[in-house]
């Protein structure tokens, strides 16, 4: 066990504040303490293979090694062609235009059950409220006033 590189695991685990990386730093930490790939990967949830590569990355890099280039995420669940027809579709029609019962506005269930149903594709509310968002869409709340007769 190298005391030293401990140390330095301790001081950079101080000084993240990125969760995954700190854990990175752990499964190191206690991989030089001793602890097999298997008993890490059960500790941290993570399959074994993923605590052998980190181990691996920092024998070649050392500290830089355990550093992650950003995530991209998931891929979308609409292609490019699909979220500009699905915008246009949202721009140009209501809800009644495409066979819907008569209703004007838009609404993440609605919109969810249109995806569906034209591509075949299943997504949450909130899913689809992000990617609308990310699309530059807004919503607005329908607001009742009491009107007074005078």
């Amino acid at each position: 066990m190298n005391n030293k590189e401990i140390e330095q695991l301790n001081a950079a685990m101080k000084e993240t504040s990125d969760k995954r990386l700190y854990e990175r730093y752990l499964a190191v930490r206690l991989r030089l303490e001793g602890h097999s790939f298997e008993a890490i990967g059960v500790l941290l949830g993570r399959i074994r293979q993923t605590i052998s590569i980190y181990w691996q990355n920092y024998q070649e890099k050392g500290l830089t090694g355990l550093e992650m280039d950003h995530s991209p995420g998931k891929p979308p669940k609409l292609t490019e062609e699909q979220r500009l027809q699905l915008a246009a579709m949202l721009e140009q029609k209501q809800p009644a235009d495409v066979g819907f019962e008569a209703r004007y506005t838009w609404t993440l269930p609605l919109v969810k059950e249109w995806i569906q149903r034209e591509f075949d594709v299943t997504m949450g509310v909130r899913g689809i409220s992000a990617m609308l968002k990310r699309m530059n869409f807004s919503f607005k709340s329908i607001t009742y006033y009491l009107r007074t007769n005078r």
